[in-house]
């Protein structure tokens, strides 16, 4: 029996039809909820995925990051996991008019009750953009969807790395994006049972501090922790580098170390 996941008249009202990548992905979102930005774009270009590689998509919401993996990596199969419906909904849309049905699965669920559809040590490539804001410390959007998408909500940033570590094989790879001031706790997070960890600073522009950096380790691995260079993403007359461009509109790969 097919489901319909369609949007209805309602809810499409309160959406808005946008494109990635110069406009090879397709994306409806909302108008009030979260709004793509660049975060999922880097996340994405960033994942070392082949065509034989299986992914996890963590709090993939519409599923900007795992359509612009999926338009560079043409083989690789790709699961979303979200808990909000609304937004399974609308990634669910998203998926049929990308035509990538045939790889690209969207689940409902927690990651804190993870659904059975998901078995442990099932993915070789895990990638994420979890809320950056710890709750104590942050002022929530009065926009519910905002909200959830920005600000740590039941489950903490220790339990994102958890349920990640935990859906990749041995030796399969974490890529995170996630804001420069929360380094110190990814890196706790990781001891012990992630390596060959790469930093990889989003420079706003030449000579100001990050605010964003990539993170990728390996699980299993006892290999050192690599600072890279990073991606100096503005010019100074606020136009993107040139390295960004041939990312955020191109879809070129970010390979984080050389």
């Amino acid at each position: 029996m097919s489901v319909d996941v369609s949007v209805s008249a309602a809810d499409r009202m309160a959406t808005s039809d946008d494109a990635l990548l110069g406009g090879r992905v397709k994306l409806r979102q909302l108008r009030d909820g979260y709004r793509v930005a660049i975060d999922p774009v880097l996340l994405a270009a960033a994942v070392a995925a082949s065509e034989s590689d299986r992914v996890l998509d963590i709090g993939s919401g519409t599923g900007a990051a795992s359509f612009c993996l999926a338009a560079r990596v043409p083989g690789c199969r790709i699961t979303g996991l979200e808990r909000d419906r609304a937004l399974v909904q609308l990634a669910r849309e998203n998926v049929a008019s990308n035509g990538l049905e045939a790889r690209l699965a969207v689940i409902a669920g927690d990651l804190l009750h993870p659904p059975p559809a998901l078995a442990p040590g099932s993915f070789t490539q895990v990638m994420a953009n979890p809320p950056f804001l710890e709750a104590a410390r942050a002022s929530a959007s009065p926009i519910a969807a905002r909200a959830s998408a920005a600000v740590e909500g039941e489950a903490a940033l220790i339990d994102w790395i958890d349920f990640a570590l935990a859906m990749l094989r041995d030796k399969g790879m974490l890529t995170l994006v996630h804001r420069a001031d929360r380094l110190g706790d990814l890196l706790a997070a990781l001891a012990g049972r992630a390596g060959g960890i790469v930093v990889f600073p989003l420079w706003p522009g030449e000579g100001k501090p990050a605010k964003r950096l990539l993170l990728q380790a390996k699980k299993g691995s006892a290999a050192p922790l690599t600072l890279a260079a990073g991606l100096v993403l503005h010019r100074a007359d606020g136009r993107n580098s040139d390295a960004a461009e041939a990312i955020l509109r191109h879809g070129a790969p970010l390979p984080l170390v050389p």
